[in-house]
């Protein structure tokens, strides 16, 4: 009745458990996605790419995108020590526009973006009445009058809506949806910024969260770069329209062969992401007006976090009033914070849902539970977690259940995990 276009190697499964909620269903026909009655997923401007070089393909919040193409490992290392190419088109892109831009996104967003001067991006949180947070972004600025924004995946049409809702009434600001016009693709590494110049020429290697308009280059693209990422290497983020995308991937990965570049899926994303500590929309926190839960073993609207709770040490500002502020001030008082969580012994490896305990014995008093966790490739397989824990601290010892006989001791430490 239907063919599945990609099987889970076990050893690539052990790094996923954090997507795994994200795609429980692998990836059909559109025969299957029409008998079930549900929409067959997006496929990007660069999906017969991804099929040419061996990717396995999963959907991924309605997208077709590749998990890995050769091993989540290999490409993770790949990452670290030289540079990665990723498609990230899933994400969304939004232009902010108008003579109040800034001061208006200052009134509905934790950062101060009035702080922000021409060609700087940022991170804010986005929360609601209630001190939620609804989304994170980063944020580019163009000029005074002109923002752009990168909403995550499954929350683009959230976003837009909501942000929509709270436009000034006088029209001053505008809101513009460029999601679907848009290929993102996302060069991280200690081999981007060269790679950048070789193939888009050197006015184009931008710094770290500087960005710009793409100047003329000998490929003819144009569109927006950034140097963003969500690896924690060097790196740009680049968007251009879904025409000039597979010329653009074909000509990294050609003039970046030298330099050990390799094409990256999901898997070795999310455990880059995770080696730095780095929040993950959906499951580290959730909002709750989405009516959703989650598919792990979490109390009921446990991930539903501010942003003193998640202790994201930039994109936050009580220096100016903002949707939400009132529950991060008095948060301030409450002990409970997500931690970083390094495994000090062999075991099961963490995954969302674990429960963590303040000791090894029956008396032991539970604390918290894991919102991420995985093997770490950067450190040979070693267990990491990201944990909301209650009245703990960096250089404590936790246990976490790793399974129904097994507590695994771990130390709270300070991310990025990756720099031991």
């Amino acid at each position: 009745m239907f063919t599945l276009l990609w099987v889970l190697p076990i050893g690539n499964f052990q790094y996923v458990p954090n997507l795994i909620m994200y795609f429980p269903k692998l990836i059909a026909s559109p025969l299957l996605a029409n008998v079930m009655g549900s929409k067959p997923p997006v496929r990007t401007a660069l999906f017969e790419q991804h099929i040419e070089s061996g990717a396995n393909i999963v959907d991924f919040h309605g997208f077709e995108l590749p998990i890995w193409y050769t091993s989540i490992q290999e490409e993770h290392l790949a990452t670290r020590s030289h540079a990665g190419l990723f498609d990230v088109s899933h994400m969304g892109f939004f232009r902010f526009h108008g003579s109040d831009v800034l001061s208006w996104l200052q009134s509905i967003g934790t950062q101060e973006f009035m702080n922000f001067a021409s060609g700087r991006c940022g991170y804010t949180h986005f929360l609601d009445l209630d001190g939620n947070i609804i989304d994170d972004m980063i944020f580019a600025v163009n000029t005074e009058d002109e923002v752009f924004g990168v909403p995550n995946a499954s929350m683009v049409d959230t976003m837009f809506e909501w942000l929509s809702s709270h436009l000034p009434s006088d029209g001053s600001v505008s809101l513009e949806d460029l999601s679907s016009k848009t290929s993102i693709l996302a060069l991280q590494g200690p081999e981007s910024s060269q790679i950048v110049s070789e193939t888009l020429g050197p006015a184009n290697s931008v710094g770290r969260f500087r960005c710009q308009e793409i100047a003329a280059n000998d490929l003819g693209v144009t569109g927006w770069i950034q140097g963003t990422g969500y690896t924690g290497e060097p790196g740009v983020e680049i968007f251009v329209t879904n025409e000039h995308a597979p010329k653009l991937w074909s000509a990294l990965l050609e003039i970046g062969s030298e330099s050990g570049i390799v094409p990256v899926g999901l898997g070795a994303r999310d455990t880059l992401r995770l080696e730095m500590g780095y929040l993950l929309s959906g499951q580290d926190f959730l909002w709750p007006g989405l009516g959703e839960t989650t598919d792990s073993p979490l109390p009921d609207s446990f991930l539903a976090r501010d942003t003193v709770e998640t202790a994201v040490p930039f994109g936050l500002s009580l220096n100016h009033d903002f949707i939400g502020r009132d529950r991060l001030v008095s948060s301030l008082e409450s002990e409970e914070r997500w931690h970083a969580l390094l495994c000090q012994e062999r075991g099961p490896s963490p995954r969302p849902g674990h429960m963590v305990l303040d000791g090894p014995g029956e008396d032991a008093r539970l604390i918290g539970y894991v919102t991420s966790g995985a093997p770490a490739p950067s450190l040979g397989g070693t267990g990491i977690a990201m944990a909301y824990l209650d009245g703990s601290a960096v250089g404590d010892e936790v246990w976490i259940q790793a399974s129904r006989r097994r507590r695994v001791r771990a130390e709270i430490v300070r991310p990025p995990f990756n720099s031991r």
